[in-house]
Parts: structure tokens; C-alpha cells; sequence
């Protein structure tokens, strides 16, 4: 069996972290290494047993392998159609008994390398496609599973000590927070996906226990086979669903543009917030929840720098826990076809991810998947992104989309609601430490709640007639002093005390007032303060005449001022929405 490495000591560690001591510089005290090792992702092909195999000499012939690839995944006789139909082949089953992979843009047929250029059928007409789709219809219910079940079971007899290796390794992982948590303060978090089902199926051997929480973040943009598969899940399974029932998709398309990669909102708006609400009803008061999650580092480049163990850095109050999180793909399915668990039926269609089904971050192959198999959604879907492209003043709104410009947006240039991010102000110029702010918002006296992580609001104090509304600390000094009318545009704070939510400077603590001002004049209800505030103090809520309701609790509410400073300009839609003065 292939030993791993520690990077720091160069020692022979198992799969979880080094436990070589070394001292710790600021204590002087021995501590464990704890580095992850290093894990070779070299993979050899086995020709006589005709599998991909994970050492370099076959468990079961024995015969010498050839490097074949660093990663790895199975191809299902469905995609195997799809293939043929793609290569032009004059049997759309003619690799049924054939034993074929993928990495990447390759394919691995009985361990001959055959690029596919995935650019090339994304380039297609739809018209095209929609004529692979016919076929691949006719086809499909043709397909037989036997040999392809044949190989499965050679893959997993030559693998079954890398099998032992990762699973009793990740299942003893999990075991040791047994003793550091109740089982009534753990979940999964379980998104539909092959490493949330391998990770939901680890927690609950190391366990022993069916009574492990599961919650599902429903972004409303889930594969059809992920809401199918879902359902089977929770067959078994004890599954919350977390959903944001407020907002719809496609209408917050047409107001903030669509997603991109730089600016993926939809997961604050649709996942982030919704799941962190179901975790506030679930867990109640309890303030250190333990989530298992299916998170991987070969993923991307910002998952491979996360750790084992971490606090979330998007959900408060959550320790989350990652046991597979140094396995590769071809980890993951050597554990699902060993054990044989069931799982989402995208896979079998070429899906090598799951999640939803637009998303800006979606590779190539998806993308032409979903032309395929959700040709009528993908068509709306285009459709929609060509109607934005016309809207922000694109000349050719056709080729910004197809080439995937709309992936690569930055701000909110050429949106209407974008305008509101900027907050219009100028000095007093008969008063030290005040300035007059011209605001796109009518003042309501929902705009004193925005006030709060700054003190205590007091309306007595102040002259009612001018609409004078002061902010007290925890002794009663006035720290503002806020003047405006109900109804008018224009508002006068006055600075009396500059350390608010932490500023050092006068300058610093006009820029906290602006991050309120900003999150007043343009709250779409994201419900990202919500997410990052740890007391539950805050409370997002759209009305019936579309109006958003941002309640702060006094009681609940410490001051601590994250939600102020957490996000640039105090609001994670600024962020998104930025743009260029002039």
C-alpha cells in the first residue's frame, strides 16, 4: 500500500494529519504537527483486468499498470450513448462493453486516451443538438448495464485496500467528535451532490445512528434528478429543507443582473441565508453546531487552501468538519460503487458535479449536458441572459452570451437599481462633525433600525418637530444625533462620539454611517446580515407590497457591528452592484 507523506517532516502519516511534535514557537510548548499530507494522485491502468487502478502493480493479476491520469472518473452507459452520438459512430451503443473514463477532456476507452473537444460541441447550433437529444431518446431505454456492471466489480476488487484505507481512516475521523458533541448538535449538510451522499453515508457508520440531522439547501436551480434523487433520500433519512420562498430567480436576474463567477450571489441570496434561518429553527439557542460537509480540495483553487476542521466562513455558530475533504473523484467513487449507495442519476448522464444547473461556474461539458438534457430550460435560460446583454447596451447580444462574457461580469453598470449603491452627502458647513445626506429612500422609521449596532435609538430626547433622533451608548452619552422628517430625503447626522462600530477616526465613522445608508436605500433582501450575525438579531423580511422589512431585536442585538463591517460599504449588494461614479 502506498504510504503518504508529511511535507514538513517528510514522514510516513496516514490520510488524516501528522502527529510528528515539533515546538511551538510563541509557547515554547510541544505540540502535533497536524499538516495534511501530501497524497499522490498518480493513477495507473491495469490492461488485463482492464480497470484504472490506484497502485502501480494490480491487487488481483498482479501485472505492472501504465500512468494513466491523476484523477479519474467512471463513465455510465448513458453517457457512453451520448458519446457515440457525439463521435459520429454508426452504433450509438458501441462502447457498451467497453470500459471507459474520463478525466477532464479526455476520454479513457479499455485505456486508450481519445481527446473531445468539448468547445467544439458547445459551438453547435440548437437546432443541432436538439436533433442528439432525438436520438439519444431513442436510444436510451436500449442500454444494458450488465458488462458495464462486469467492470464495475474488476475496478472494485483491484481497489479494495485504497477503499479500507480511505474509509476507516475518514469513519475514525468522525468518531472522535462522538465525545466533543451530541448528536442533537450535528448535521450534514447535504446538497444532492456524490461527496455529500459519500460524507452523509461515513458520518452515519461512525455513528451508528440513523439520528443524524440532514438539511438540504433547495436554491430553486437543482437539477431535475437532484429534487428525484432528494426525495429518495429522505426515504431514509431524516432531511430539513432550507428554501428562500421569498425570492424568485428570474425576477432578481432582470433587477441585478444574472450571476457571474466573479459575483455569485445567488448563494447568499438562495442558499447561504436560507439554510442559516433553518439552522436558527432547528438548533434554536444553541451557539456551536457541528455541520459534516462534503467539501473537497481538488474541487477548486480556494477549496484546496480550506481545512479539515474550520469555522464557516459564511454561517455563523457552525464548526464545519470536512472527512473526505483530501479524497479525490476517484476516492469518492470508488467508495459509492463499492458500497453501492444510491445516488443522483446526473452522474449517469456525464454530470461530473451537481449543484445548480446555470451556475456561472459550471465547465464546458456541463453546460452542453444541460443543452442535452434540459434543452427547453437551458433555451428560456438563454433567452434571458440575451434580454440582460440588450439591456445593459451590449452591440452584439448574442455573441456576449454564447461566449460567456455574462460568466466574467463585474458590478452593476447599465442597471437601473445599481444607482442606489452610491450615497450622496456633503459636510455641514455650520457644524464640526456633521454631515447632510440626500438619500434615494424616503425616511421611514425603519431607517433608525439601521441604527442600532451603533447604540441605543432614543426618540424622546431630540426635537420632534425637526425629526431629531439621538443614538446613546451603554452610560447614556449621545454618540449621534440623527435629524431628518418622515418622508424627506434628507438626513443630518451629527458625530458626537467617533469610536462607533469600532472607527478610530471621524473619517472611518462617516463610512460606517454610510454602509447603513447604503443598506437602507438598496436592501433587496438578500438576508446576508442575517447569515453573519451570531446573536440572531436580525431579521429580513419581504412584505406583501414588495417592500423589504430589516428589523434589528434591541435585545438580542450586542453591538458587536459585523453587520457593518463584514461587507464592503455595509452591504453585500453594494458589493455586487457596483459601479463607476460618472
Amino acid at each position: 500500500m502506498r504510504e503518504l507523506i508529511c511535507p514538513k517532516h517528510r514522514c510516513r502519516t496516514p490520510l488524516g494529519k501528522c502527529m510528528e511534535e515539533e515546538i511551538d514557537k510563541k509557547t515554547g510548548k510541544k505540540i502535533k504537527c497536524g499538516t495534511s499530507p501530501i497524497i499522490s494522485n498518480t493513477l495507473y491502468w491495469c490492461e488485463n483486468c482492464n480497470v484504472p487502478i490506484y497502485e502501480e502493480h494490480c491487487s488481483v493479476c498482479g501485472s505492472k499498470g501504465k500512468y494513466i491520469a491523476t484523477d479519474i472518473r467512471p463513465v455510465f452507459p448513458e453517457e457512453k450513448v451520448l458519446l457515440a452520438l457525439l463521435l459520429k459512430k454508426e452504433d450509438p451503443l458501441c462502447f457498451e462493453d467497453d470500459s471507459v473514463w474520463n478525466s477532464t477532456n479526455f476520454y479513457f476507452i479499455n485505456g486508450e486516451k481519445i481527446k473531445v473537444s468539448i468547445k467544439k460541441f458547445n459551438e453547435m447550433e440548437m437546432s443541432e443538438i436538439y436533433k442528439i437529444r432525438q436520438k439519444y431518446n431513442e436510444v436510451i431505454e436500449q442500454i444494458n448495464y450488465s458488462k458495464f456492471d462486469e467492470i464495475i466489480f474488476k475496478f472494485v476488487n483491484a481497489n479494495r485496500e485504497r477503499y479500507a484505507l480511505i474509509t476507516d481512516e475518514a469513519i475514525s475521523y468522525v468518531q472522535q467528535y462522538a465525545d466533543r458533541y451530541a448528536y442533537e448538535d450535528m448535521f450534514v449538510s447535504f446538497s444532492g451532490g456524490k461527496d455529500s451522499t459519500v460524507t452523509s453515508d461515513i458520518v452515519l457508520r461512525a455513528f451508528s445512528s440513523g439520528k443524524i440531522l440532514h438539511i438540504f439547501g433547495d436554491t430553486t436551480l437543482e437539477f431535475p434528478t437532484t429534487y428525484e434523487y432528494k426525495k429518495r433520500f429522505a426515504q431514509s433519512h431524516r432531511v430539513l429543507t432550507a428554501k428562500n420562498y421569498e425570492k424568485d430567480f428570474e425576477n432578481l436576474c432582470t433587477q441585478i443582473g444574472p450571476p457571474s463567477r466573479v459575483m455569485r450571489w445567488c448563494c447568499t441570496v438562495f442558499k447561504t441565508g436560507a439554510i442559516t434561518q433553518k439552522i436558527s429553527s432547528a438548533f434554536k439557542e444553541k451557539t456551536n453546531i457541528l455541520s459534516f460537509q462534503g467539501i473537497r480540495h481538488s474541487e477548486s483553487a480556494s477549496r484546496s487552501k480550506y481545512e479539515r476542521e474550520s469555522e464557516s466562513p459564511k454561517i455563523t455558530k457552525q464548526t464545519v468538519v470536512s472527512p473526505i475533504i483530501e479524497w479525490s473523484d476517484f476516492d469518492v467513487w470508488l467508495y459509492i460503487l463499492t458500497t453501492n449507495i444510491d445516488f443522483n442519476y446526473a452522474y449517469r448522464l456525464g454530470y461530473s458535479r451537481v449543484g445548480c444547473w446555470c451556475c456561472p461556474n459550471n465547465g464546458a461539458w456541463s453546460e452542453f449536458l444541460s443543452k442535452i438534457h434540459m434543452y427547453e430550460q437551458y433555451a428560456k435560460w438563454r433567452g434571458l441572459l440575451i434580454d440582460f446583454a440588450k439591456q445593459i447596451g451590449k452591440p452584439d447580444p448574442e455573441e456576449y452570451i454564447d461566449s460567456g462574457g455574462w460568466k466574467a461580469r463585474q458590478g452593476g453598470n447599465g442597471l437601473e437599481i445599481a444607482k442606489k449603491s452610491i450615497v450622496s452627502y456633503e459636510p455641514c458647513a455650520t457644524e464640526d462633525n456633521a454631515f447632510n445626506y440626500d438619500l434615494q429612500r424616503p425616511i421611514t422609521e425603519e431607517l433608525y433600525e439601521l441604527f442600532k449596532p451603533f447604540g441605543y435609538i432614543d426618540f424622546q430626547l431630540g426635537n420632534k418637530r425637526l425629526g431629531e433622533v439621538y443614538v446613546l451608548d451603554k452610560k447614556g452619552n449621545v454618540v449621534l444625533v440623527l435629524r431628518g422628517r418622515i418622508g424627506s430625503t434628507r438626513l443630518k447626522v451629527t458625530i458626537k462620539k467617533t469610536n462607533i462600530a469600532g472607527a478610530r477616526s471621524l473619517s472611518v465613522a462617516e463610512g460606517k454611517i454610510q454602509c447603513q445608508l447604503t443598506k437602507y436605500q438598496m436592501c433587496l433582501g438578500c438576508k446576508a446580515c442575517e447569515s453573519i450575525c451570531k446573536h440572531n438579531a436580525i431579521t429580513v423580511k419581504e412584505m406583501d407590497d414588495g417592500s423589504m422589512s430589516y428589523k434589528i431585536d434591541e435585545e438580542r442585538c450586542v453591538r458587536c457591528a459585523e453587520c457593518v463591517s463584514h461587507f464592503n460599504a455595509g452591504c453585500y449588494m453594494r458589493k455586487v452592484l457596483t459601479i463607476k461614479r460618472g
